[in-house]
C-alpha cells in the first residue's frame, strides 16, 4: 500500500503569527459581509473603515459589524490614514479600477477573485502594485485552507506518485434573471470568471500552466458563457478535465489522480472540507483526512487575511502560494476558454 501512515500537519495561518492590520472594506456587499464576519471571529485583523458610493449602505454595514469609520465614496476610503489594506469587494468588472485607486493611495490590496476580467488587466494591476511598493493579492482563499497545505505536502512527498489527471467541477443553479450581474457581460458575468475560476485554479496549483486548452460551452442571450467544459493538456502525461456552469448545481468535487494513489476532495471542494486518499492498486484501501479546525464554509476566508498580514510583515510583494504570475496565467486560461465559446456562436434556446 502507498497510503501514508499518518497525514502531515497542516500549515495554519494562526492569528498570533501575523500583525493586526487595519482593514478598509471597499463595496459592502454579500461577500464583504462574509469576509468581515470571518475576520471578527477567527483573526486579530481589525476592520476599521467601510466605503460605498451609497453613504447609507456604508452606514448600515458599519452598524452591523461595529466598524468605526464610514465613507460615502471609495476615494475617501482609500485616502484614509487609518487604513493599511483595502479589501476590494466590488463587482469583477470594477476590480482593476478600484484596485488601482487603492494602490495609488499607497494601500496594500486584497482583490476578490477574479482579480480582473482578463489576464492583461490583472497584469496592469500587479505592475502598478510593484511600482508603488505595496502588497497585492487575489483573494484565492482556497490556497490558504489547511487541507490545501496537506495535499501539497502529500504530492511533494510522492505519496500519490506522478500526477496524471485533475478533475474538478463547479456548477450552480443561479436564478436566471438577466438583470443580475452574473448574467451581464459588461459587468464581468459568466460561468468562467465567477465559478469556473475555482476548477481552473485547482488544476493550476497542481499542474501549472497548460500547453493546450480546448473548451466547449454555450452563451446566454445576454452574451455570457452559461457553462463550459474544458480539457487542458500539459507536457508529459498529465491532463485536466474541468467544468463550470450557471444552469445546474453539480457535485462540486475535485480529484487529483496519481499513478500510485488518488486524492478525492469532498463537496464543496474549495471550502474547508475533508478528503480521502485511495491506493490505486488495492481496492477499498483509503484513508480520510478531516479539517481539524472545525471551520466551515466562509469561515475559511479568515485564513487568507492572516496570510496577507504575515506576508506584509515579511516585506513580500506577493503571495508565495498564489503569485501574480499564476493569477495572470489562470486568467489567460479562462480568456482562451471564453474566446472559444464565444467564437462557437452557440446560444441557449
Amino acid at each position: 500500500m502507498t497510503l501514508p501512515a499518518a497525514f502531515p500537519e497542516p500549515e495554519i495561518f494562526a492569528r498570533d503569527d501575523a500583525p493586526s492590520l487595519r482593514w478598509g472594506i471597499l463595496a459592502p456587499g454579500g461577500i464583504a459581509a462574509a469576509f468581515v464576519e470571518a475576520l471578527a471571529r477567527f483573526t486579530d485583523q481589525r476592520v476599521v473603515a467601510v466605503g460605498s458610493r451609497s453613504l447609507q449602505r456604508a452606514v448600515d454595514f458599519a452598524a452591523r459589524f461595529d466598524i468605526p469609520s464610514v465613507f460615502g465614496s471609495y476615494e475617501a476610503l482609500v485616502a484614509s490614514g487609518e487604513v493599511d489594506v483595502v479589501y476590494i469587494a466590488s463587482p469583477a468588472s470594477e476590480h482593476v479600477v478600484h484596485g488601482l485607486l487603492a494602490i495609488a493611495a499607497g494601500k496594500h490590496v486584497l482583490v476578490e477573485k477574479p482579480a480582473a476580467t482578463s489576464a492583461d488587466d490583472a497584469r496592469r494591476l500587479f505592475d502598478a502594485a510593484r511600482a508603488a511598493g505595496v502588497f497585492a493579492m487575489e483573494a484565492m482563499w482556497t490556497r490558504y485552507l489547511p487541507q490545501s497545505s496537506v495535499i501539497r505536502r502529500l504530492i511533494a512527498d510522492g505519496v500519490i506518485g506522478e500526477v496524471e489527471a485533475v478533475l474538478a467541477d463547479h456548477g450552480q443553479a443561479v436564478p436566471r434573471d438577466p438583470e443580475r450581474r452574473i448574467w451581464r457581460r459588461e459587468r464581468g458575468g459568466g460561468a468562467l470568471g465567477d465559478i469556473g475560476i475555482y476548477p481552473v485554479a485547482f488544476a493550476s496549483e497542481t499542474l501549472g500552466a497548460p500547453t493546450e486548452i480546448v473548451a466547449h460551452g454555450m452563451l446566454t442571450p445576454t452574451g455570457v458563457d452559461a457553462y463550459a467544459t474544458i480539457a487542458l493538456g500539459y507536457d508529459g502525461n498529465a491532463h485536466a478535465a474541468l467544468s463550470a456552469g450557471l444552469l445546474t448545481r453539480t457535485p462540486i468535487v475535485a480529484t487529483i489522480a496519481g499513478n500510485r494513489a488518488r486524492i478525492d476532495l469532498a463537496s464543496p471542494f474549495f471550502t474547508p472540507t475533508s478528503f480521502t486518499v485511495s491506493d490505486t492498486a488495492v481496492f477499498g484501501a483509503t484513508r480520510r483526512w478531516d479539517d481539524p479546525t472545525g471551520m466551515v464554509g466562509f469561515d475559511g476566508l479568515s485564513w487568507e487575511a492572516t496570510a496577507l498580514a504575515r506576508y506584509v510583515d515579511e516585506g513580500r510583494a506577493e503571495s508565495p502560494l498564489h503569485t501574480h504570475g499564476e493569477t495572470i496565467s489562470i486568467l489567460a486560461t479562462i480568456d482562451e476558454a471564453r474566446r472559444q465559446i464565444h467564437d462557437s456562436g452557440r446560444v441557449l434556446r
